[in-house]
C-alpha cells in the first residue's frame, strides 16, 4: 500500500529550513558564550580583556541576527502571540546601522512582528547611511517611518511590495533583497494591503 502523499507549501518548507539552520547554529554560539565565561572566571583579577570584549561584542550581535531572522524568515504560525518587550529587543538587534524605536501598547502577532521585521530591512536598505525608524500602530495595522539626511531609492526593488511577483520583466532580488519579495508575500497570505514611500531624507511603509 502506498502511503499518503502530504503536500507542503514552498513557503512553508523554506520557513522549516530557516528554523531549522538558526537552531543547530543557536547551540554551538551558546557554547562559544560558555566558554568565554570560562575564560574570564579563570582570570578574575585582570577582567575583561579587549580581544575577550571583541568575541563577546561579535557574539552578541550574531546571537541577536539570528534571532531576528529565525522569526523574519521562519514561520509564524497562526495568532502565536509576541510580548512588546520581546519585539523591542528584536528590532534592537535588527540593525546595526538604524535606531528603531516601538511605539505600542500591549502584545502582537508573531505574523505581525514577522512584518515588522521584514519592513524594518526593507527600510534599511534605502538608509545604507544610517537613520531612525519608528515602529507604530496605524489604525488596524502598521507605520514604519523612517527618517534620515537622505537615502539610496531602487524602484525596482521597491516594486516587489506592489505584490507583482510574476513580473517577468523585473531582475531577481539578490539574497540580501529577499526581504522585499517576502513582505509582499506574508502581507498577501495575511489579507494587508501594503503601501510605501521614498523620498530624499526618508522612507515609509504601511500595512
Amino acid at each position: 500500500m502506498n502511503a499518503p502523499r502530504t503536500m507542503i507549501e514552498p513557503a512553508t518548507l523554506a520557513g522549516l529550513v530557516v528554523a531549522r539552520m538558526c537552531h543547530d547554529i543557536v547551540s554551538p554560539l551558546g557554547a562559544i558564550g560558555n566558554g568565554i565565561e570560562l575564560l574570564e572566571m579563570a582570570m578574575p583579577a585582570q577582567g575583561q580583556s579587549g580581544e575577550l570584549a571583541l568575541i563577546t561584542d561579535s557574539l552578541g550581535a550574531m546571537q541577536a541576527r539570528i534571532s531576528t531572522f529565525r522569526l523574519a524568515f521562519g514561520l509564524a504560525r497562526g495568532e502565536q502571540r509576541m510580548a512588546r518587550g520581546d519585539l523591542r529587543q528584536l528590532l534592537a538587534g535588527a540593525s546595526a546601522r538604524l535606531r528603531v524605536d516601538l511605539e505600542a501598547e500591549g502584545d502582537l502577532s508573531r505574523g505581525e512582528a514577522k512584518m515588522i521585521l521584514l519592513g524594518v530591512m526593507c527600510l534599511e536598505s534605502a538608509l545604507p547611511w544610517g537613520g531612525r525608524v519608528l515602529v507604530c500602530r496605524g489604525g488596524p495595522g502598521w507605520r514604519l517611518v523612517a527618517e534620515a539626511t537622505r537615502t539610496r531609492r531602487d524602484d525596482g526593488l521597491w516594486g516587489w511590495l506592489d505584490g507583482a511577483a510574476h513580473d517577468l520583466d523585473r531582475p531577481q532580488p539578490l539574497p540580501a533583497e529577499v526581504q522585499f519579495p517576502l513582505l509582499a508575500a506574508e502581507c498577501r497570505a495575511r489579507g494587508r494591503a501594503l503601501t510605501w514611500e521614498v523620498d530624499d531624507t526618508g522612507a515609509e511603509i504601511a500595512f
